[in-house]
């Protein structure tokens, strides 16, 4: 482990464990709780997006960067925290979580002409149940936004040739070997979907796609919180490193943080923060 890994380690063994609404609640709130202590701690404005799921409150949790001008559309950037029953989740999503939170440190370092969001979403593994709430507050309230960042499963990677599977009906070329991150957005995302691309692809291999519609001939491309903002004309994008096709861990008891390559997710933040810088237009630093 090195300096430049071992940054996201706090992180993960604070999220890392079984994070359900039925099996583990208090776990669920605790986690919630830890995404609001950072983002506050780190200076970002905090906030929480209540919604109802089967007569029970749940929160995505919100931190903005500040000293910003509120007339601005905002770039999001995004991370689900709950996780399947039975599964400590390190890969999903723990490690996007580990991503979005060293992101949001260098943030708050600097100065932007844009907000930055960062928003962690709880029941995404419940049908997206909470940023399926959010996009539809944002619609509902005609907020705008620049678009939206999702990370989901962005820690597992491998050198070896056969590594990678290839999801069904996908129409680009996929590489053998698991090491590149995927880039997922619908026709109305294309142009946020190509300048991520541009910008994170000196720091990790991207693999893009842009599907029609809302992704629904390729049901694999809808299988996180992007699809919320899709289906509310929104431009959003996934970065993935594509869960079951890559990760044999995947939704089991084995997620677990000896299996996280920390050398991608460092690439992957360096990759992300690249993308951000781009979207939020840097000023001066401060």
């Amino acid at each position: 482990m090195s300096a430049h890994t071992d940054r996201f380690v706090p992180h993960l063994e604070r999220i890392i464990g079984e994070r359900h609404p039925d099996s583990s609640p208090d776990t669920l709130r605790r986690t919630a709780a830890y995404l609001t202590n950072q983002f506050t701690s780190l200076g970002l404005t905090t906030s929480s997006h209540e919604f109802s799921a089967w007569g029970r409150t749940y929160e995505n949790v919100i931190g903005t960067s500040p000293n910003v001008s509120e007339s601005e559309h905002p770039l999001i950037l995004a991370a689900h925290y709950d996780t399947v029953i039975g599964s400590p989740g390190a890969d999903d999503n723990a490690s996007a979580l580990a991503v979005l939170l060293d992101i949001a440190h260098q943030v708050v370092r600097m100065r932007f002409q844009r907000p930055v969001r960062f928003i962690g979403f709880c029941l995404e593994e419940e049908n997206l149940l909470g940023s399926r709430a959010y996009a539809a507050h944002l619609a509902s309230m005609q907020q705008s936004i620049l678009g939206a960042i999702v990370l989901e499963c962005v820690g597992y990677a491998r050198d070896e040739e056969g590594s990678q599977k290839i999801p069904p009906g996908i129409p680009v070329t996929v590489p053998t070997v698991g090491n590149f991150l995927a880039l997922i957005g619908n026709q109305g995302s294309q142009a946020l979907t190509m300048a991520v691309e541009q910008a994170m692809k000196p720091h990790v291999p991207v693999v893009p796609l842009v599907v029609p519609g809302n992704g629904e001939l390729l049901p694999d491309t809808r299988r996180s919180d992007h699809t919320s903002f899709w289906e509310q004309g929104f431009p959003a994008v996934m970065l993935t490193d594509t869960a079951n096709f890559r990760n044999p861990h995947y939704h089991q008891p084995t997620d677990t943080i000896e299996t996280l390559n920390l050398d991608f997710m460092a690439s992957v933040a360096d990759a992300v923060m690249a993308a951000v810088m781009t979207f939020a237009e840097t000023a001066e630093g401060s």
